[in-house]
């Protein structure tokens, strides 16, 4: 990911987005009324296609999963994904050094690990609780890297959304899937750190194609531990295709778009709403439907991770006007 945002932004380094493209200034959005605004809407309508698409790609995962099983999911998704950038990108394996392979690898070990762990969460708890309990990685990570008092306050703002979600104890929701999901956000934080360093070292995509088929290779021996010739089935591996298709490469696309029109703060503070939509595809697909205190929860920590986003933004412009 070669934007140049801070590890403290979480949203907007959680999607490891090709090529560093800065956002355009205000001259170029337009202003004023007419065709500007409609220019300026375009990179927000892409950002929330692409969480769209993501979310929507999970739940169609977990009605893959009786099929295929969590483990063969993830293994579907990934090795579809990894053929397909590896068509696209067509990344070049001559001339890196010994470190640059060291991060891609670093890089695909997180992405794998982030994949497989959400998997099996999503297997055991609704999808936007899931989602919910996962953002807390990237949330930490911002708390973590800021040091600003402020950023304890939308910490123990997201601590409240979480008791709430357990409801006084995560039996509810079934514990195992609980700490699957806060596995993957801890995952989720170092995808975040190896990505931009990945995009520093490896051109446009290319760094990412190759990190997809280390994750791929490594969640290999699992789905077929799990699945074996379940992964074969015509249908199996249409669906694995579309997740790998939603999930993955068209969120970067639509991503990589938006930010070539976009701030990266804007862009993370609205990725910080991925719980939400998740929840919304969670209902609509899968008939998760949520309590007004899970909702209440997963608006906590929404919040709690737009205000983190924010505040290290507001710090980084003092930082530069002193």
């Amino acid at each position: 990911m070669n934007v140049q945002s801070s590890a403290a932004e979480p949203a907007a380094a959680a999607v490891s987005v090709p090529e560093a493209v800065p956002a355009l200034d205000a001259a170029d959005h337009g202003s004023g009324p007419g065709p500007g605004r409609g220019a300026a809407l375009v990179p927000i309508v892409l950002v929330v296609a692409g969480g769209l698409s993501v979310q929507f790609g999970s739940a169609v995962a977990a009605l893959l999963m009786p099929k295929a099983g969590a483990l063969g999911v993830v293994t579907l998704r990934l090795a579809a994904a990894a053929l397909i950038l590896l068509v696209v990108c067509r990344p070049k394996l001559r001339g890196h050094s010994r470190a640059d392979w060291g991060t891609v690898v670093a890089f695909g070990v997180a992405m794998g690990g982030m994949n497989t762990l959400f998997y099996q969460a999503l297997d055991r708890i609704p999808l936007g609780i899931a989602v919910t309990l996962e953002v807390l990685g990237p949330l930490a990570l911002s708390v973590f890297a800021s040091r600003r008092l402020i950023n304890v306050v939308w910490a123990g703002l997201a601590l409240v959304g979480v008791v709430l979600l357990g409801g006084g104890g995560f039996d509810r929701l079934d514990p195992v899937g609980a700490a699957y999901a806060l596995g993957a956000g801890a995952m989720w934080a170092a995808y975040i750190v190896f990505s931009a360093r990945t995009g520093r070292r490896f051109p446009q995509a290319d760094g990412l194609a190759l990190a997809m088929v280390v994750a791929a290779v490594l969640s290999l021996p699992l789905g077929i531990w799990e699945s074996g010739a379940k992964l074969t089935v015509p249908s199996t591996l249409a669906l694995g295709a579309a997740v790998a298709v939603l999930s993955s490469v068209l969120p970067y696309t639509l991503e990589l778009m938006a930010l070539r029109r976009l701030p990266a703060s804007t862009f993370a503070v609205m990725m910080s709403l991925e719980p939400a939509i998740a929840a919304t595809a969670g209902f609509l697909i899968l008939n998760q439907a949520l309590s007004t205190t899970d909702a209440l929860a997963i608006a906590l920590v929404i919040g709690a991770s737009m205000g983190a986003v924010r505040s290290q933004t507001g710090a980084r412009k003092k930082r530069q006007k002193g």
